[in-house]
């Protein structure tokens, strides 16, 4: 069976790990040339070795998504190696918790300057490299907690249903140049920020999954795949939750 993304080359932010590496990992493994930005140049490189044997191209590149003038010559980098990219996974996000009266104009700031600014200054960047070709698949990560909300989660709430706004009319604007734009609300995923949890509050989530077990970071890459192949060659617009049952 010939991979799915034979030929094809994607970026992905947030790459290091968690859902990022899962999805660098099974996009290699189908055969997608990479891009690889994370703040982790260590973690990056590492991510590079351990798919040596997939024979497809990966580049790395050191790069805080919240810098415009570097992501501009990551980008700008990009170009020169490829002319165009046919996948971008905008993955990379924070999440930091606090009630609203404990709420700082700085928290606001660090929280919207990643999960949405940086996420839209490298759609902007990445989509032009996606419109020559007029093809493409653009993938944002959103949260449910984007889609239906949480207790002392309004900052981080509200900048993830920022980014399901965004997606759903940029898929208007990019639909007529057949450049695709989904997104993927992950529930409860065992990654470094479910880890640093309080117990309890692990536990509650836990309870709350209809699957009853936490999701893995595969789990959320092998939706990504299907969204950046041609299996989902008209689907645009929408928001497609991972979460084993939590918000049924």
């Amino acid at each position: 069976m010939e991979k799915l993304l034979k030929h094809k080359t994607a970026v992905i932010t947030g790459a290091s790990k968690g859902i990022g590496k899962a999805v660098a990992t099974i996009f290699a493994e189908q055969g997608a040339n990479l891009f690889l930005i994370s703040r982790d140049e260590e973690a990056l490189n590492s991510l590079k070795n351990s798919l040596d044997h997939t024979s497809v191209e990966i580049q790395v590149f050191s790069q805080d998504i919240t810098d415009e003038e570097g992501m501009k010559n990551t980008f700008l980098a990009i170009k020169k190696l490829k002319k165009s990219i046919d996948i971008l996974v905008n993955n990379a996000g924070i999440m930091e918790d606090a009630v609203l009266q404990m709420v700082t104009p700085a928290l606001i700031d660090k929280i919207y300057a990643t999960n949405v600014i940086g996420l839209i200054n490298a759609t902007k960047r990445g989509s032009k490299l996606m419109i020559r070709n007029r093809q493409g698949s653009i993938i944002n990560l959103t949260s449910i907690i984007g889609t239906h909300g949480n207790l002392g989660q309004s900052i981080y709430g509200s900048s993830k249903a920022a980014v399901i706004g965004f997606t759903k009319s940029l898929s208007k604007e990019l639909a007529s140049l057949n450049i695709r734009v989904n997104a993927v609300a992950p529930g409860f995923i065992d990654t470094d920020m479910t880890k640093a949890m309080d117990e309890k509050f692990y536990s509650k989530n836990i309870d709350a999954i209809g699957m009853g077990r936490i999701g893995t970071p595969e789990d959320v890459a092998k939706v990504i795949l299907f969204l950046a192949s041609d299996l989902s060659a008209y689907v645009t617009g929408q928001t497609i939750g991972v979460d084993g049952g939590m918000i049924i």
